[in-house]
């Protein structure tokens, strides 16, 4: 309770140790807590700045208002034992304890505060005081100062008027002696060549001169003026016409003129002239050092001496020329001077920049390597850079854009050079394959195609698709040298979009595919029936080529082109798919081709020894000949050739006796045991009848069909083309008894082996059979062979 005391003083502090002088702040502070009190009354906020709670009318409420300490404790005696009353005490102790430490700290604290106040007040009032005896004594001096002010104007006032009086007449006498002394003073200006000086000093004098005339003082004044003025103006023109001085003594001259009066469209035209003379001098130095292609010369240095001197000095001239005619027009000039001078200024840049853009167009066509691109594009970026000087001076001319267009030609001029090289190179690969290709270690012992079954030709392949796609990357990596990002034009719209889809994707890119598609169709267009000049391994190369293109190579290319280039597709652009399409259907030619001329290869060796061959007179076989042997080791050769570069395909099952496989002489429609002891020369239209009732009923072979991607179609085509080829031949002679003996030991041969490589070995046996039925029917006394006497002359070969 006895903290509600509102000036608790237990520790014994004495009132006399506070100074009297704290008195004089209570005022203030009780402002100050009555201020304080009535904000956390608006905020509702106690005095421990916590919000207030409403009153409790509880008088066992310790820390409300209504406390009354005798029923508190009646209340506890009633309702707590001893040891909680005792335990009560104790927590109340320590409450005490902790608020009398939180006074005495608060108490300190405040000490100093209210010891710096006092004496902060006790400094004031000094202050104060000073303060008030000095302003009475500037009011003092204030007054004396007004009344001296008076008195000295009172005293003045008589003579104020006779002083403005001689002040006047000692100007006038100033004017005077100036414009008497002008005649002298422009003639010194003349002698030391201070012409800006003489045209300064008559410029101010004129108009007085001019108004007093009528008086024959001011008119010599005049007179000798004028003389010493036409005489100035005359050397002016001499100078302006002798052209050995320079731009900025040239605008001075020009300037001068201007101000004596001189017409401005003549000056314009002098002016322009003067300047173009010298700047014509500029640009056929410049055009002396463009030597004939290939250029040596550095194109960087040479774009740095046309901006360095023609660029500049243009830029200067113009700069002269709208500060004297156009921005600071003469006095006096009509109003459409301005206009005029900006239209011949206009006509003048254009000529000149004609001329210049010509110069710069020649030699950039020089640069014809298409090694280090960068020179180049450092050397347009430079260009380019300097031009926007002209845009900022002129803005409405039409130089930054012509100057943009050369870039813009220069860098699809470059694309397409680039597109040159790329078809080169590619023409040149070619031609390294061709050699590589016809090298002894490749050709040894090769089959029609000049190739052993080796591992050469997957290593060509590889070769060659890496170094095109080296060679495209480089490519790429010089062009986008033009939309780098501090190149100045790549910010344009046109590098930024249609050079990008435009120029590198569809113009480079997608036409050297094409390319490649298109001459790899060319190699299609040789004769066939004659070989072809093209080695059959290269069309075997280039058709697996192209089928890589088509299955991911194309795709590659395009993604890192886009990727490399950010190509937007705002205009139609050639699809993946059509590309890729194309490059199919030329490795499909490719490959058909292959076919035909592997197939053509072998057929003109069985052709020829059909043809050269006496088969009615021919003695009884006791070998298979040598053609025959020639034609499987060439198949197998051609085998081993196709599975280097494609995998091996489907194919039907084979039956187990295929290379014990018998053939009629009359067809594999007939049973040998069922017709041949009835083979009469009476009966050739009933087997003849019966042979072409079967065909009717045979599955149709296709010779030349297109070929599927793999090693099985592609070996079935050629063997299709040579047994037709055989069975062809055979169809155009005629064959004696032992004839047809030796066409069924070759067929047989045949069959022991070639029955492996075809996708169904029924297709195989079909054509045997017709080549041995076709043989029979066109044989003067058809008495086949044993067969047991076949197999032992084909397994003795």
């Amino acid at each position: 309770p006895h903290l509600t005391d509102p000036c608790p003083n237990p520790w014994g502090l004495r009132s006399c140790r506070m100074d009297v002088e704290v008195e004089t702040t209570e005022a203030g502070a009780s402002r100050k807590r009555r201020v304080h009190g009535m904000l956390k009354m608006y905020y509702g906020m106690n005095e421990e700045g916590k919000a207030d709670q409403p009153d409790s009318a509880d008088p066992c409420d310790i820390n409300g208002q209504n406390f009354d300490p005798d029923v508190y404790l009646n209340k506890l005696r009633r309702e707590c034992s001893l040891g909680e009353l005792m335990d009560q005490e104790g927590c109340m102790v320590k409450q005490i304890r902790s608020l009398d430490s939180d006074m005495q700290t608060l108490v300190y604290e405040n000490y100093n505060k209210f010891i710096s106040a006092t004496d902060t007040i006790r400094k004031m009032k000094n202050d104060f005081k000073k303060m008030e005896d000095e302003m009475d004594c500037l009011t003092t001096n204030m007054a004396a100062i007004t009344e001296f002010s008076a008195s000295i104007s009172g005293t003045l006032q008589d003579q104020h008027t006779q002083i403005t009086k001689l002040s006047g007449v000692h100007s006038l006498l100033r004017k005077l002696q100036f414009l008497f002394e002008l005649p002298a003073r422009l003639n010194k200006c003349v002698e030391l060549q201070a012409y800006g000086q003489a045209v300064s000093a008559h410029g101010r004098a004129r108009c007085v001169l001019q108004q007093y005339s009528h008086l024959p003082s001011f008119r010599g004044i005049q007179d000798d003026c004028l003389l010493i003025m036409d005489g100035l103006r005359l050397q002016l023109r001499q100078r302006f016409r002798d052209g050995g001085s320079s731009a900025k003594d040239l605008s001075e001259c020009v300037e001068l003129l201007l101000q004596l009066d001189e017409p401005a469209e003549e000056l314009c035209d002098k002016f322009l002239n003067h300047a173009g003379a010298r700047l014509h001098l500029d640009l056929t130095g410049l055009e002396a050092e463009i030597p004939p292609p290939p250029a040596p010369t550095d194109i960087l240095e040479f774009m740095d001496r046309g901006c360095n001197e023609f660029v500049s000095s243009l830029c200067l001239v113009v700069t002269s020329y709208q500060e004297l005619f156009v921005s600071h027009a003469p006095a006096g000039a009509p109003g459409d001077v301005p206009r005029m001078a900006s239209a011949k200024l206009q006509v003048f840049v254009d000529e000149l920049a004609g001329r210049y853009f010509s110069i710069v167009e020649r030699r950039i066509q020089g640069e014809r390597g298409v090694g280090d691109n960068s020179l180049l594009v450092r050397a347009l970026d430079r260009f380019h850079r300097r031009l926007q000087a002209v845009s900022k001076l002129l803005p409405g001319s039409t130089v930054p854009a012509r100057g943009t267009q050369i870039v813009v030609r220069a860098a699809t001029e470059r694309v397409q050079r680039y597109l040159e090289a790329l078809k080169s190179f590619y023409l040149d690969t070619l031609t390294d394959v061709r050699q590589a290709l016809a090298a002894p270690r490749l050709s040894v012992a090769g089959g029609p195609g000049g190739l052993t079954p080796g591992g050469g030709l997957p290593d060509l392949l590889a070769s060659l698709s890496a170094s095109i796609l080296n060679q495209i990357k480089a490519v790429l990596a010089s062009v986008h040298l033009f939309t780098a990002k501090d190149i100045t034009f790549s910010n344009k719209p046109y590098f930024k979009g249609e050079f990008c889809s435009r120029g590198v994707r569809e113009d480079l890119v997608v036409s050297f595919i094409q390319f490649i598609c298109q001459s790899s169709r060319g190699f299609c267009d040789s004769p066939g029936d004659k070989g072809g000049a093209t080695p059959p391994a290269l069309l075997l190369l280039l058709s697996r080529l192209c089928l890589d293109y088509e299955t991911s190579t194309i795709s590659y290319i395009l993604t890192l082109t886009d990727e490399q280039f950010l190509v937007q597709h705002h205009s139609p652009v050639t699809p993946v798919t059509v590309l890729c399409a194309e490059a199919r259907e030329a490795a499909q030619r490719l490959l058909n081709h292959y076919v035909k001329v592997q197939g053509l290869i072998i057929s003109q060796m069985l052709r020829k020894s059909v043809e050269t061959r006496d088969w009615v007179n021919t003695i009884e076989p006791r070998n298979v000949r040598a053609v025959m042997k020639r034609v499987v080791e060439d198949t197998t050769s051609i085998d081993g050739q196709v599975g280097l570069l494609y995998e091996e395909g489907v194919r039907k099952a084979h039956s187990s006796d295929s290379s014990k496989r018998t053939f009629s002489v009359y067809s594999s429609s007939r049973p040998q045991p069922r017709y041949a002891a009835s083979y009469t020369p009476s009966a050739p239209m009933d087997t003849n009848l019966l042979s072409n009732i079967h065909k009717l009923f045979s599955e149709r072979i296709d010779i030349f069909s297109s070929v599927e991607f793999n090693k099985v179609s592609v070996m079935t085509g050629i063997i299709k083309i040579s047994l037709k080829t055989f069975l062809e031949c055979v169809r155009l002679r005629t064959f004696g008894r032992f004839g047809l003996q030796q066409v069924q030991v070759d067929c047989h041969y045949l069959q022991m082996y070639l029955w492996r490589f075809v996708s169904d070995e029924n297709l195989a046996h079909f054509l045997l059979d017709e080549i041995v039925g076709s043989t029979a029917h066109r044989c003067l006394d058809p008495a086949p062979m044993e067969q047991s006497v076949i197999e032992v002359i084909c397994e003795r070969g």
